[in-house]
């Protein structure tokens, strides 16, 4: 359902434009405005109504979240968003991180100034804003940038697939580093080194800023857990 964008071909409907597809976006940003919270309830009849559709793309969208790992549907519950895992946040890291570094070398000698000065930009704004969407959308224009340069269309779309993967963790981590003082500045290190040419180097210093954030958003959702527990 969601993978990174192709050109149109002849009168062909792009994926971005179907129903479903823009459920899913849909519901992905109401996840990210908290509207839907890990373990609050997605009904098709009122996600219908919300989104002035038919119930038939509402349960082709509700599968596909399902698969992606964003909700889980049940026989007698219907669907619910699937609740926050520290366990999942790692396992989504390591698997980025593998990605990254898969991505990094072979791009790097595509790219033009202009592209890190956007992708800079991008780091940036991720830093400042205090939404979940923009950080997520920002997130995936940054990585759009090296991994379509890479041309690894492969790790590109297993990429993006976590990415989605991780739209629920999105509220919780600018919970846990709310203001751009306390927020990791792993995409700005990488580009700083990036542009340089120090590959290795540059991959480094995001994995040893990214990984520390992921430690700390950990905790925080233990933390929280432990607080739910002791109500």
């Amino acid at each position: 359902m969601h993978q990174p964008p192709s050109p149109k071909r002849g009168s062909e409907t792009p994926e971005s434009e179907k129903v479903p597809f823009l459920l899913v976006k849909g519901i992905r940003e109401a996840i990210l405005d908290e509207v839907f919270k890990p373990g609050a309830r997605l009904t098709e009849a009122e996600l219908a109504e919300k989104f002035e559709v038919s119930r038939s793309p509402v349960r082709e969208a509700l599968l596909a979240l399902e698969k992606e790992g964003t909700i889980i549907m049940s026989p007698y519950k219907g669907a619910i968003v699937k609740p926050l895992s520290p366990e999942e946040v790692l396992d989504i890291a390591e698997l980025r991180l593998a990605l990254i570094s898969l991505a990094v070398k072979p791009a790097h000698r595509h790219l033009a100034p202009a592209d890190f000065d956007h992708a800079y930009d991008l780091a940036k704004r991720m830093t400042r804003t205090k939404s979940g969407r923009e950080a997520f959308e920002c997130n995936r224009l940054f990585w759009d940038i090296i991994f379509k340069k890479a041309e690894r269309p492969i790790l590109w779309e297993t990429f993006w697939q976590l990415d989605d993967r991780m739209t629920r963790y999105y509220p919780p981590l600018l919970e846990r580093y709310p203001t751009p003082e306390t927020r990791p500045r792993q995409h700005e290190a990488l580009i700083e080194i990036y542009r340089k040419g120090k590959i290795a180097e540059a991959f480094q210093a995001f994995k040893r800023i990214y990984l520390k954030m992921v430690d700390g958003l950990i905790d925080h959702l233990n933390s929280r857990e432990v607080d739910e527990l002791a109500r």
